[in-house]
């Protein structure tokens, strides 16, 4: 096999350390360019695989070009000093890559000097470089946005120098569930509590319903197994109403600052749409429309995909697309449950413009077929395979696209069971959408160390990827 032979040209050159704020007179904030934290030295002492996999993906990623579109996040003229962008970014990708979380991933920089180089971490404060909590600050920060432009920095590399290509695009959808516990209409009820006590404790008002009391029923309702689960909603549904009217009074009147006025309008919202779905949940509706199953994240739905196991999900749904290499072209979440036929069209469209072209066959399964599709379908798409083998022409292209249909459901139980996306640990629709662009990002990295492994690259397009 031949391994990585590429010279590590410019890697420790040394970047000038300009920040825009600076430029303006202002106290600096961001740094738009950043600094190689070791030398030469350094690397041949401690990074003795010069295969190792975080020092080709560390060639790999355009670092300078991530950088300089992350600085708008940050205030110009104003602000202390931030972390440094390269480190930042690095976290946020290898934490994802290893699946790690924020508290172990600032642990193994600390342990692992493949993983401190690829995060561009100097010795010096090694021990203290970083608090786990600001990893969180800096998600914040930079949101989707910013992390739908990390990954598509890293597409776009991939795409240029020929590894990624599109020319058969493979869709499907499935759940990307959410980490909450098990829905029951009385727990979201005491949920509701929870979440007023800490409005109260927050702003010091004193509770305005019978905590002892509703503490003792929450008690009694778990040791009631085989009670009526609709007798204990009423009875707790009993002491809901009053306190959720008595909370918008106290929301209503609230002189705090802006955040925290809109934080309590927002809860108050939700605990509105709680008490009319447990309504409706009393007066025996039993598909109820947005249903909500967790107070801590809002977006997620009961979604049945017709699978025996299991028969429902909990989160969102999120209609993905491959190459047939196995590279994740599209991720794309919802709230709910939508008509595959409804997501096709958008999906492929969206394909064709990350690829800069259109593939030449599209294969997907029945849940996409209509005919409104087959006439959608850009005519230089030679064939549209919609779960039907009827759908194309020749056993030669049957035959592969039934393949490729299988291997959309390989590809899709990779993602789901070794990259990420099984569960997502962040809460809200945006929050799915950066786990997911995050674990697309991770998954593609993944993907073209298989194939650079397997010595599948070809030598131009290792020397376009700085690898040659």
């Amino acid at each position: 096999m031949a391994f990585l032979n590429f010279k590590f040209r410019g890697l420790f050159s040394r970047f000038q350390a300009v920040s825009f704020s600076q430029k303006k007179g202002g106290n600096p904030m961001v740094r738009a360019t950043f600094e190689e934290a070791v030398t030469p030295e350094w690397v041949g002492v401690n990074i003795t695989d010069r295969n190792h996999e975080l020092v080709v993906l560390r060639q790999i990623i355009p670092w300078e070009k991530i950088v300089r579109r992350l600085t708008r996040f940050y205030n110009k003229t104003q602000g202390a000093v931030g972390k440094s962008l390269r480190m930042m970014t690095a976290i946020l990708i290898t934490s994802r890559f290893y699946k790690l979380s924020d508290r172990n991933i600032v642990k193994q920089i600390k342990e692992n000097r493949y993983i401190q180089y690829f995060c561009n971490v100097p010795d010096e404060k090694l021990q203290t470089f970083l608090n786990y909590s600001s990893i969180c600050v800096f998600r914040k920060r930079i949101g989707d946005k910013g992390i739908e432009i990390i990954e598509k920095e890293i597409f776009e590399v991939l795409r240029r120098a020929g590894v990624l290509r599109g020319e058969d695009a493979l869709i499907d959808s499935t759940v990307l569930a959410s980490d909450i516990i098990y829905p029951n209409d009385v727990q979201l009820i005491c949920k509701a509590f929870k979440k007023m006590r800490s409005f109260a404790k927050f702003h010091n008002i004193p509770l305005w319903w019978d905590d002892k009391l509703l503490r003792e029923m929450w008690r009694e309702f778990g040791l009631d197994r085989k009670g009526s689960r609709a007798a204990w909603l009423i009875r707790f549904n009993e002491i809901f109403i009053p306190a959720l009217k008595i909370f918008q009074a106290k929301a209503d009147s609230l002189r705090s600052p802006g955040k925290r006025k809109n934080k309590a309008v927002k809860l108050l919202k939700l605990l509105n749409l709680l008490k009319v779905q447990t309504l409706q949940k009393l007066a025996g509706e039993i598909h109820i429309k947005d249903r909500i199953v967790s107070l801590d994240d809002p977006d997620a739905r009961p979604i049945k995909r017709g699978k025996s196991h299991p028969d429902c999900e909990f989160g969102t749904t999120i209609q993905m697309s491959f190459n047939r290499q196995g590279f994740m072209i599209t991720a794309e979440n919802f709230i709910g449950n939508p008509n595959d036929k409804t997501l096709y069209f958008d999906t492929l469209s969206l394909y064709i413009n990350r690829t800069k072209g259109c593939p030449d066959t599209a294969v997907t399964d029945l849940g996409s077929r209509s005919r409104s599709n087959f006439k959608k379908t850009p005519g230089e798409v030679s064939h549209v395979f919609l779960g039907r083998s009827t759908d194309v022409l020749g056993e030669e292209k049957r035959d592969f696209c039934r393949k490729a249909r299988s291997a959309t459901e390989g590809f899709i139980a990779v993602a789901k069971n070794l990259r990420g996306f099984g569960k997502s640990l962040w809460h809200t629709l945006k929050g799915h959408r950066m786990w997911s662009l995050l674990c697309q990002t991770a998954y593609n990295l993944k993907k073209s160390l298989q194939l650079y492994y397997e010595e599948k690259i070809k030598e131009k397009e290792l020397s376009k990827l700085g690898l040659a």
